[in-house]
Formats: structure tokens, sequence, C-alpha cells
């Protein structure tokens, strides 16, 4: 009798172990997905060397930008700077990742990054640190983003200097934009419009 009873229980135990993996799987799943889906989910270093929880752009529109000062496609900074200053009271924001992957055109420091950014093009949108965008070396954000097939680009590798992905005000990302679309193109104003109305 005895026996059976431990049988029982050690059925008991490994069928309630077997529930509390088959639920903490699941809970993974999806933290993992929420992760992918969630652009806001990571700490970054601004430009001026200080930690940024991305969070705090939830409930804006985000126009996410990778950046350099040496690139034929450095003048989109001023298309930037004027696309944020018309729909940053309606909730827009653009934020700007400096990359020295591509031709090695962004190889200054913060400091000088910043100084160029200013004084030829009157940034006042939000800056970060030098990342990588490509490769073993990339940021948590951007493995995340590269992973994602958004249109009209598609899933894949950051192709040059300049790409845009567009996030809504949850920030899930929603669409991605080659180098050489301008940030002012219909096509991405007609999507920031959108997103901005739909608050």
């Amino acid at each position: 009798m005895k026996r059976v009873m431990t049988v029982r229980t050690v059925c008991g135990i490994v069928a309630t172990l077997l529930a509390i993996a088959s639920g903490l799987s699941s809970t993974w799943a999806q933290e993992k997905k929420s992760t992918v889906e969630n652009a806001l989910g990571y700490t970054m270093n601004s430009l001026g060397g200080e930690k940024v929880d991305l969070k705090k752009y939830k409930g804006k529109v985000v126009l996410l930008v990778n950046t350099a000062s040496a690139c034929g496609l450095t003048p989109q900074y001023t298309e930037l700077q004027a696309v944020y200053e018309k729909y940053k009271d309606k909730g827009l924001v653009v934020l700007g990742f400096p990359c020295n992957q591509f031709g090695k055109q962004e190889p200054g420091s913060a400091t000088e990054i910043s100084e160029f950014c200013t004084k030829n093009y009157g940034v006042t949108f939000d800056m970060f640190e030098k990342v990588e965008v490509n490769g073993e070396g990339a940021c948590e954000l951007y493995k995340s983003l590269t992973a994602m097939d958004l249109k009209p680009k598609g899933s894949g590798k950051v192709s040059w200097n300049f790409e845009k992905f567009l996030l809504d005000r949850d920030g899930k990302p929603v669409a991605r934009f080659e180098p050489k679309t301008s940030p002012d193109d219909k096509e991405i104003i007609a999507a920031v419009e959108n997103l901005l109305g739909s608050k």
C-alpha cells in the first residue's frame, strides 16, 4: 500500500513539475516575443554618455536612423530635423544612432559628432553613442530590428547609413525604409501621419 502511495506521489510531483516547466516555457516565449515586437525594451547610451531607457519614448511615434557624418547621405540630417520640428508637438521623436560600419564614415568621437550635427545641421533630436548595426558586434536593438520582416524593405542587414525604422506609439516596429529614401519622402510622411493620428 505504501509503495502504491509512493508511486502515486512521485507521479503527482512529476506532473506538477512538468506543468510548472510548461508554464515557464510559455512565459519565456511570450517575453521573447514581446522583446522582438517592442523595440523600446533596451537601454542605450546617449551621445553625452548617459544611460537612456528607451521605454521613455513609449507613447511617441519613433523614427529611428543609423547616421554618419561623412556620407553622401549626410545631408539627410536636414530633412530629419525638419520632419522632427514639424511633427514633434504631435508626438514624433527622431533617434539618431551613429555608426562607423559603412565606409568608416563616422570616425569621430561623441563630442565631435555632437558638434558636427549641431553646427552643420542644427540637430536637436536625440542622438546616441556609436553602435554597430550588423554582424556579431551589433547591439541588441538592431539585432531585433533587422530580424523583422518590415515593409517596404523587409528583413536582413542594414545596407548603409541612414536606413530608417518607424515604430508605433507602443514601440512596435511597423516599417523600414532604404537609406536613399529621404526622411521627407511622401511614403514616410504618410506613415508618420497615420501613426500620429492613431493615438
